[in-house]
């Protein structure tokens, strides 16, 4: 039998209001992602895939929505985490994805042959920007996980 608490977990706090200079400093972090080439479509996907390895329901939620507001393809989001089985993902995604899965892990897999692979389609500043979004959205998850942040409740609409 499944207790209460595990079907239906209520939000612990609501932290961003309690101390906005944490969220502050959260969004300061993030949109350095946003002004170094890097298209948001890409942005998304790698904030969707690390939110798939992280197990967090509020950002998968939440940037799922965002990708289909951009114009993400219905069968790209579908095949997300299995990406390397795909023919749906380019080069450059491809390698941005395979950075985001070793950097959410940091088990050691930060091998030099991915790190060449990343440098033949990203500048160093993109590079920086990208590893600061995968930094990001890690902690992002971290947040909604442990605060409990209810998915479902994320409208892009509200967000702009």
């Amino acid at each position: 039998m499944t207790n209460q608490s595990q079907k239906d977990p209520q939000p612990h706090l609501d932290w961003g209001t309690i101390l906005p200079e944490a969220q502050a400093a959260m969004i300061k972090l993030e949109a350095v992602s946003h002004h170094v080439g890097i298209p948001a479509d890409l942005l998304e996907l790698v904030k969707i895939r690390v939110s798939q390895i992280n197990g967090c329901a509020y950002c998968l939620d939440m940037h799922t929505k965002e990708a289909r507001a951009a114009g993400e393809h219905e069968q790209r989001l579908y095949a997300l985490s299995a990406w390397r089985e795909t023919p749906f993902f380019t080069t450059e995604e491809r390698a941005a994805l395979a950075w985001a899965e070793a950097v959410t892990r940091i088990d050691g897999r930060l091998s030099d042959e991915l790190y060449q692979e990343l440098t033949e389609h990203f500048e160093k500043q993109a590079i920086v920007g990208l590893t600061s979004a995968i930094i990001t959205i890690n902690a992002w998850n971290r947040w909604a996980i442990s605060m409990r942040t209810q998915p479902g409740t994320y409208r892009p609409d509200l967000a702009k």
